[in-house]
């Protein structure tokens, strides 16, 4: 086989091929996802690790004055 057949065979599988996509069919939507989970309230959460936070800040803060 000469450059010419292998050129023409390459052509054709080429044209080929292209037709072959432009003939499916388009791919179907997907369905749509499940509901987000609820959301949580986190106001009580947050103030009582503020408390918790500042009384063992004040807690360091005096035992650290006391070794003075």
């Amino acid at each position: 086989m000469t450059v010419l057949t292998y050129k023409l065979l390459a052509l054709l599988n080429v044209i080929l091929l292209s037709m072959a996509y432009f003939i499916q069919d388009p791919p179907q939507p997907q369905p749509p996802g499940p509901p987000p989970p609820p959301g949580l309230p986190i106001d009580g959460g947050v103030i009582i690790g503020l408390l918790f936070g500042l009384v063992f800040g004040v807690s360091r803060l005096v035992k650290a004055g006391k070794k003075d």
